[in-house]
């Protein structure tokens, strides 16, 4: 692999970063095409669900710009669809368009893809190179796309826990207060994370308590994330704001406990509502929280990002569901009061999940920490992701 290719790949990974926000349920791809003597000639990243692919734009660009996409050579951080989804395949588009050679930074893990476009495009006579998994480039484009390979390898999204605190660990005081822990540049960097998810997950007791919207205002944004709602006796008052958005966006709510009166006054107001009782004694009365990630998945929802209280945080910690934590940390001491997470005594230090840290950065005079369960992005690693022959 050549300097100039991983340049080239480098800026189509900058591409596809700027649909992070844009693509869901779609993976954030992006691509450069150049001419023989290597200057890009077009360049595009995926648009909303059911418009143009990477690809597709790429293509429009250089032909926009008066290049021809004849003989040149497509630079593309995943590997071009070969099946109609939304939109029709991007090998056939790459294929008719002349297209001489594709370098792919990572397979496409949806089974419907998944080593189909690369074979499709050399059948057609394009020289195709695959990275190899391990490589820089290749990595960066499944840690973009992490809740959508975690979403087609695992079936369920990728669950970010976001929590504001104290430096000694306090998300709330006593009687609840919680605004504002954190300063402006860290409430609108989680905005952000908002903005990139498919959904944001809450719980009845935030409902109840905060009457919140857990939409995204703070930063621009061309839709809204899904809501999600985990209610085990439907609760959720017809009243709450969350059932009149500003802009529309699909509200689902999880209970274990179905009620035909309240569930069709919560429809009514453009919710749907799933009953997913715990299939155990122990969990009855309560929301199976495997199963709801499980239906999640199967709604397309790519990452989970979830603004909760400490009861839910800890069962989704307990339950081994919570992926990574998203954790602002403010200069201040706030003494006793709600915690990050209402979790058991253990019983020895090594009972406690394991965590790998990653991003660690300074917002205004906050910190914002990103963190790992160890082990839960193993999907990602180069073993996971078959090259094809």
């Amino acid at each position: 692999m050549t300097r100039p290719t991983v340049s080239i790949l480098e800026q189509a990974l900058t591409c596809a970063a700027s649909s992070r926000t844009i693509s869901n349920p779609n993976p954030r791809v992006g691509c450069i095409l150049s001419d023989a003597t290597g200057k890009a000639v077009g360049q595009g990243h995926t648009q909303q669900a059911g418009g143009p692919h990477a690809e597709v734009m790429a293509l429009h660009h250089a032909r926009e710009q008066g290049f021809s996409p004849q003989g040149c050579t497509a630079y593309v951080t995943l590997e071009p669809c070969s099946h109609h989804g939304r939109t029709p395949p991007c090998c056939d588009a790459l294929i008719e368009a002349g297209v001489a050679r594709v370098v792919v930074a990572t397979l496409d893990p949806n089974p419907l893809v998944a080593g189909k476009g690369v074979e499709r495009l050399r059948k057609a006579g394009v020289d195709v190179e695959v990275l190899p998994p391990d490589s820089a480039e290749a990595i960066a484009s499944r840690e973009l796309n992490i809740g959508f390979f975690s979403r087609m390898i695992r079936g369920t999204p990728w669950v970010r826990l976001k929590t504001a605190m104290s430096l000694d660990g306090t998300t709330a005081l006593a009687d609840g207060t919680s605004q504002w822990i954190t300063g402006d540049a860290a409430r609108t960097d989680g905005h952000a994370w908002r903005a990139r998810a498919c959904a944001v997950l809450t719980g009845i007791g935030t409902v109840r308590e905060d009457d919140p919207m857990l939409d995204v205002r703070l930063v621009d944004t061309p839709r809204q994330p899904h809501l999600v709602v985990v209610d085990s006796r439907l609760e959720t008052p017809v009243t709450a704001r969350l059932l009149r958005p500003a802009v529309p966006r699909k509200l689902f709510i999880y209970c274990a406990i179905d009620d035909a009166a309240k569930r069709r006054a919560l429809e009514a107001q453009g919710a749907t509502v799933i009953c997913l009782p715990g299939p155990t004694a122990e969990t009855a009365g309560k929301v199976d929280l495997a199963a709801m990630l499980k239906d999640l998945g199967q709604r397309e929802v790519n990452e989970l990002h979830v603004e909760a209280g400490h009861k839910l945080h800890g069962s989704l910690i307990r339950e081994g569901l919570a992926d990574e934590f998203l954790t602002y940390l403010a200069p201040k001491l706030l003494g006793p009061g709600m915690g990050m997470a209402a979790l058991a005594p253990l019983a020895a230090l090594s009972d406690g999940p394991a965590l790998q840290f990653g991003e660690v950065d300074r917002l205004g005079d906050d910190l914002r920490i990103l963190a790992r369960v160890a082990g839960h992005d193993a999907f990602l690693s180069g073993s996971a992701v078959q090259r094809p022959a």
